[in-house]
């Protein structure tokens, strides 16, 4: 099974992340952040990857250190849950449209982090929530998780929607990667002979 459990411990964050590649797409997260668990379980629901987070952080201060290392220790255990990478399809993307907001996500599942994110926002806030979080967590998630990941706001006049249809967008784009594909279930998707 393609599962994974990651338990990240700071002098500001304390985070446990529990994966399971094949699943249902079923969630539970409480990260004291209620957009945040939101936009989580748009990521579970919409990869169809069960996932598990708890996370406790310095939120007196802001959101930063929650978000940011909650997208690590997710990506740690991306990584973890796909072992060699042998079968997966590697490469996904997905243009979502959501309202007014319509967004194209591409990745790859190199184990080459880069992280291009053409998105910006119209407010500073979501509810109580910084907008520029958004950017902080795919970029922690494309670091951790050895992701090359392009993210392009296409349209969009809504911070809410723009926000949500990214994290919807990546997560279709997940869902196709880290299939395994039945005509190379046991080859590695690469020439170099490693990923």
């Amino acid at each position: 099974m393609r599962k994974a459990s990651i338990t990240r411990k700071t002098a500001e964050t304390a985070i446990t992340v529990e994966i399971n590649l094949d699943g249902t797409g079923q969630y539970d997260n409480e990260t004291g952040v209620g957009f945040f668990d939101h936009m989580l379980d748009q990521l579970s629901r919409h990869s169809l990857i069960d996932m598990t987070v708890r996370a406790t952080g310095d939120t007196h201060i802001d959101d930063h250190h929650t978000v940011e290392d909650t997208g690590i220790a997710l990506g740690q255990a991306l990584v973890e849950a796909l072992g060699d990478k042998k079968g997966i399809c590697r490469y996904g993307h997905f243009a979502l449209a959501m309202d007014d907001t319509q967004i194209s996500s591409a990745l790859d599942l190199s184990a080459r982090p880069f992280l291009v994110w053409n998105v910006d926002f119209p407010s500073a806030k979501i509810g109580t929530f910084d907008t520029e979080l958004v950017r902080e967590f795919f970029q922690a998630l494309s670091t951790h998780g050895g992701i090359t990941l392009h993210v392009d706001r296409i349209h969009g006049i809504n911070s809410h929607h723009i926000a949500e249809a990214a994290f919807k967008s990546v997560a279709r784009a997940l869902r196709m990667a880290v299939e395994t594909d039945p005509r190379t279930a046991d080859a590695l998707p690469s020439t170099k002979g490693k990923l």
